[in-house]
């Protein structure tokens, strides 16, 4: 198999990119399991730290219609689609998000119909396609309406890959992720950033702001059920995405009272004793156009999965980034 991964950089396109690599196997279009040969590891930064003979790690512009016809050619069996501009990135910068996460997925696509090939493809959608009146748990049917660019950006994908699957130009899927927590590392433009940093910066050491009100649902996944989930979309055949090619995951529907008293339980007082409430609107409204829970029933039936517990996401985060601060 030769396996495509653009963002793979940044920290699902790496977490990905190792996940496959001790898999060892993916699964083709016509359904036959095939050793992993070659990932394509593509990014605007270089891909450090992984040292695999079957890794090559790629830098570009991948906007850039010339850059990808030298990352897509007739033996790319399948594509793990992850670059992207974060939400308020975005939202900030109108012309650059429509070129990374439109545009770019536009091109990437018609190099795919050019070469006639239909590999599998499989990237990564958002809640943010949602907005409006939205009733507690939505359901699969709920209408699109976004309330930011980049959930726009991330609708027209969905609908761009869904017709193009239809077509037979690709063998799409895209996988409507919630907020993947907790991530290492520092704080980024994404609105929902807070979601991660309320309990990484405070197991730390370090002060945290949290931007929304105590009472605000979030629909959650560890990284961890995000690579899990990932590859089981991948390995899922043609013939069962009967209800359609975009897909909302199974997440875990939480307040973030809710995740700051999971905190508390784990690491303590003085550990919850670091969030600042400072509520800013800009953030708030951009999370409080985001649905808090789905029914995800088209997914399950897949056999995609959630988490159930997150003080076991916690637990996990600990286990692999043991704090500093506790």
């Amino acid at each position: 198999m030769n396996i495509l991964v653009t963002g793979a950089a940044g920290f699902l396109g790496r977490r990905l990119i190792e996940a496959l690599l001790q898999r060892g196997a993916l699964t083709d279009r016509q359904g036959t399991q095939r050793p992993l040969k070659r990932i394509v590891a593509f990014d605007v930064v270089p891909l450090t730290g992984i040292d695999d003979p079957r890794v090559h790690a790629v830098c570009g512009d991948i906007a850039d219609p010339q850059v990808l016809e030298t990352l897509v050619t007739s033996e790319t069996d399948s594509v793990f689609h992850l670059a992207a501009v974060v939400s308020s990135q975005a939202e900030q910068d109108f012309d650059l998000g429509m070129r990374i996460n439109f545009t770019a997925t536009h091109h990437l696509l018609e190099r795919i119909r050019a070469l006639g090939t239909c590999p599998k493809w499989v990237m990564t959608s958002s809640v943010a396609v949602f907005g409006g009146q939205l009733p507690e748990q939505v359901e699969d049917h709920q209408v699109w309406a976004p309330q930011s660019s980049y959930g726009t950006q991330k609708a027209m994908n969905d609908l761009l890959l869904a017709d193009y699957s239809r077509r037979g130009f690709v063998d799409g899927r895209s996988l409507r992720m919630p907020t993947i927590v907790v991530r290492p590392g520092k704080p980024n433009m994404a609105a929902s950033s807070f979601a991660s940093g309320i309990i990484r910066e405070p197991l730390n050491g370090v002060e945290s702001v949290c931007p929304v009100p105590l009472d605000t649902r979030l629909w959650l996944m560890s990284p961890a059920q995000a690579i899990a989930n990932l590859i089981h979309g991948h390995e899922l055949s043609a013939e069962r995405l009967q209800q359609g090619r975009v897909i909302n995951m199974p997440g875990l529907s939480i307040r973030v009272e809710q995740m700051i008293d999971a905190l508390r339980r784990t690491a303590g007082d003085a550990v919850t004793g670091r969030i600042r409430l400072e509520r800013n609107t800009a953030i708030e409204k951009i999370v409080g156009s985001w649905p808090g829970s789905f029914t995800a029933t088209y997914a399950k039936s897949l056999g995609f999965t959630a988490d159930h517990d997150f003080a076991d996401v916690i637990g996990q985060f600990i286990a692999e980034y043991p704090p500093q601060g506790v």
